[in-house]
């Protein structure tokens, strides 16, 4: 992960990015807002920074790279600091206390990937009351008075999902054709970000529902990404459409590992192309078993990096507009000062190129299980 980290940061360039001032700009000057600039300013000599992550049971990656790249890279970029970590195993009453309980610690910054997007609002206010800027981590909050968001192109990522689909379906692959029936698998509704994703893979899905190439026959949110609701949600779908579906988009790999397990019932598993997100290794293990078709990388390393950048530049009082190269719209309409990286599409043929090649999987980790002669990867 070091050697990832050194990467990034001599490949993250702090000029040539688009400048966009913080959250709560005046929209006659694109400057902050008298009261967020205020928040921010505050910020500066800060030295203690509490992370709150939203859980650990439906996604293996916030314990296993977010939380120790968080760490690391937010240490190296400010000498002293104190960290105060919390998670909230998914649960948005938890992470309030966990976010109330880091203020009383003395936090003058706070990093929140929020449990619940509308709820972690009330973190955000008792924040600001402190004088406390909070930067919306990975998924968005829906709050105006935020400091700033970093994450990943959302939609791009749901667009990747569904493009592969769409690919697949052009090009004949896996038996689909005219009539085929597609079953949408979202995460969380809870989590912006799903529906950010959903909306992404329906943008590319659309033309082909409208033109009923495709028939769109389960659209189900699944509710805290639960890989249990996920399975009965399959299986559900499978039951209703009498086994006749011949796609599925699963927001994450998770809920992908799930619909594998219901698809393996009906021993349909490696015929019914199915997506994913996070490259996972459980994800690529499926990939190369012939189960799944796709996830989505979303370079993690680079996502703490941009944060860690942030919380610098708010402790040194300096302007952290130069690291900003995107604006995100809440649903009142106004605009989040953001960072959006690029995630980046992986099947089979692209493995070895992109998550082992950056450290992120290790190829024993997802050879392991993969039976022979399934992946030229593990051969």
């Amino acid at each position: 992960m070091n050697t990832i980290l050194k990467q990034i940061s001599q490949s993250i360039s702090l000029t040539g990015l688009l400048l966009i001032a913080a959250c709560g700009t005046n929209p006659a000057t694109n400057q902050p807002g008298t009261d967020t600039a205020g928040i921010v300013g505050a910020a500066k000599g800060c030295k203690n920074v509490a992370v709150l992550l939203p859980e650990s049971d439906s996604s293996a990656r916030y314990e296993a790279y977010d939380r120790p790249l968080l760490e690391q890279a937010i240490k190296k970029a400010v000498p002293g600091v104190t960290l105060q970590y919390a998670n909230a195993n998914n649960n948005s009453d938890t992470q309030q206390n966990q976010a109330e309980a880091a203020l009383t610690k003395g936090a003058c910054i706070l990093v929140v990937d929020p449990q619940d997007a509308d709820k972690a609002a009330v973190i955000v206010q008792k924040a600001r009351a402190s004088n406390v800027p909070v930067i919306s981590y990975d998924r968005l909050i829906q709050d105006p008075d935020l400091a700033y968001y970093v994450s990943f192109d959302n939609v791009k990522v749901g667009e990747l999902q569904g493009q592969y689909l769409v690919d697949l379906f052009k090009k004949g692959e896996s038996g689909l054709k005219a009539g085929a029936n597609l079953v949408m698998l979202n995460g969380s509704q809870t989590d912006n970000n799903a529906l950010l994703f959903r909306q992404g893979a329906i943008n590319k899905l659309q033309p082909l529902v409208d033109s009923k190439d495709i028939n769109l026959v389960f659209d189900q949110y699944t509710p805290n990404w639960d890989p249990t609701r996920a399975q009965n949600l399959m299986e559900g779908a499978l039951t209703s459409q009498r086994n006749n579906i011949q796609m599925v988009y699963a927001a994450n790999d998770t809920l992908a590992n799930a619909a594998i397990a219901a698809l393996r019932t009906q021993t349909l598993n490696g015929k019914v192309p199915v997506t994913g997100q996070d490259a996972t290794v459980t994800g690529i293990q499926n990939i190369l078993a012939g189960d799944q078709g796709m996830t989505v990388y979303k370079p993690i390393a680079k996502e703490a990096e941009a944060t860690a950048r942030l919380v610098a530049a708010l402790s040194n009082g300096s302007d952290p507009g130069s690291l900003v190269n995107g604006q995100t719209k809440l649903k009142d309409g106004a605009q989040v000062a953001s960072v959006l990286l690029t995630p980046i599409a992986v099947d089979q043929n692209n493995v070895q190129q992109t998550v082992i090649a950056d450290g992120f999987v290790k190829k024993e980790q997802v050879c392991q299980g993969v039976p022979a002669g399934k992946a030229e990867l593990c051969q």
